[in-house]
């Protein structure tokens, strides 16, 4: 049986993967797991916030998980909409002892998921997310009377939050215009009332969500209209958030997109000025652009690169102590003010160093060349082989030795799909479109199943 949890918690298509019994049973089993460590010596019940993003699915996903929680004894506090690091601030802010978002980030809306944090708005450890599966079905008592739990809604969860967002700015934004894509999902009020707080003259698009629009050719996976919406307005920048708002991209005032890697390498600088870098260290991924990595240590910081997937980048802050992650994808990690990825907040701290520079963001994206990059996806062939085949280690060897040190292979095998990506950077797209679509012909002939 594959494991129920992925990378971001349990996902599927809600009603259908995702069900109702599934997230009867998963709220029963978390209530649990993640509810006993609320301590036997303390007489009251463990206490729970569950918030969501606008997906129509939310709405019953909603409703069962919080009937499931307190049919096992846990005081539930609804959030309604808002975004998922909003969850993970008011998990710790409030002292709950977890928090529970229903959501499917940037994927269609049909989909939905049920992601936990436990106390102090952490995700959970794979041992965690382990105990809740193995706990799902178990015979427990449930409690009665007055030991079952209650269920009331927060109070203005989003004007807190909003609050947070803007404590952690020092700089006002005032004179700059910026466009914000809320994508039709959780952060439609939290992202506009943010910048406007902070001084900004904001311009909201897609931020009338009605349970069926969530990512509809709009946020961080779509950014024509904001990159039109920018240039029509007259704005500074641009933001687009994905559905649950943990992730972002921008797009400068001519609408060029600025990515995940130039907004990491922005924020980093912004951090070592401040001092607040710890040790001068930038947690990324393998797949952040060799072009980010050689500006960075042009600039005196390290880089430590992991697997792809933004729990990899917060296992290693952690570990290491580190202040600033991310990925090329938009996930933006500053473990001074949150727990998770939160794009509304990496935003606000870009716009920041605009405002503290007198600079545009071109010109702050200008810090790194961005080389162009090749991405093939090779199907049908054994990916268990793709580190250990002769014909494809002599193609990657004499690859990285036409390119040099002005480019890199990256060969990595998908971790949900039969297939083996080949990634190739290189000074002109030219040359890396040949050496990739080269190297992706040696797997496809080597590695063929």
């Amino acid at each position: 049986m594959s494991r129920l949890f992925g990378t971001d918690g349990v996902r599927g298509v809600a009603n259908q993967d995702l069900t109702a019994q599934l997230a009867l049973d998963l709220g029963v089993a978390a209530a649990g797991v993640l509810g006993s460590a609320h301590g036997s010596t303390d007489t009251s019940r463990p206490v729970a916030v569950v918030g969501r993003d606008p997906r129509a699915s939310g709405e019953f996903l909603e409703a069962v998980v919080v009937g499931a929680l307190a049919s096992a004894g846990v005081d539930v506090r609804r959030l309604g909409v808002l975004p998922t690091p909003g969850v993970a601030y008011l998990t710790a802010a409030t002292g709950a002892d977890f928090g529970v978002m229903l959501s499917a980030s940037h994927n269609p809306m049909p989909d939905n998921g049920i992601k936990f944090f436990a106390r102090g708005g952490r995700k959970l450890a794979d041992s965690a997310e382990d105990a809740i599966e193995a706990a799902i079905g178990a015979e427990s008592p449930r409690p009665v009377g007055a030991d079952v739990g209650r269920v009331v809604d927060e109070p203005d969860p989003v004007s807190r939050y909003v609050e947070h967002l803007v404590a952690t700015v020092s700089t006002r934004l005032s004179g700059l215009k910026v466009v914000v894509d809320c994508a039709q999902g959780a952060a439609y009020r939290t992202a506009p009332a943010a910048f406007a707080a902070a001084g900004a003259e904001v311009v909201a698009i897609h931020d009338a969500p009605d349970g069926l629009n969530i990512n509809a050719d709009c946020g961080s996976t779509h950014l024509a209209s904001l990159q039109r919406a920018v240039v029509e307005y007259r704005a500074d920048v641009g933001f687009a958030l994905d559905g649950d708002a943990d992730r972002c991209l921008a797009v400068n005032a001519d609408g060029e997109v600025v990515d995940g890697d130039q907004l990491l390498a922005i924020l980093a600088l912004h951090l070592r000025d401040a001092g607040t870098l710890w040790r001068d260290t930038v947690v990324a991924t393998v797949m952040s652009n060799l072009g980010f990595v050689q500006a960075l240590r042009a600039a005196g910081l390290t880089v430590v690169q992991t697997k792809v997937g933004d729990r990899y980048v917060l296992e290693a802050m952690h570990a290491g102590g580190f202040t600033l992650g991310g990925e090329q994808s938009g996930h933006l990690i500053m473990t001074a003010h949150a727990t998770t990825g939160d794009g509304v907040l990496a935003a606000l701290h870009v716009t920041a160093r605009m405002a503290a520079t007198g600079r545009s963001i071109a010109q702050l994206a200008a810090v790194m060349r961005r080389l162009p990059q090749t991405l093939i996806n090779v199907s049908d062939v054994d990916k268990s082989r793709a580190h250990s085949d002769r014909a494809v280690a002599a193609a990657i060897a004499e690859a990285e030795a036409e390119l040099g040190d002005t480019g890199r292979v990256l060969l990595r095998p998908s971790g949900t799909e039969q297939l083996v990506r080949v990634m190739v950077e290189a000074e002109s797209s030219h040359q890396a479109e040949s050496v990739a679509q080269r190297l992706a012909d040696v797997v496809k002939l080597s590695l063929a199943r």
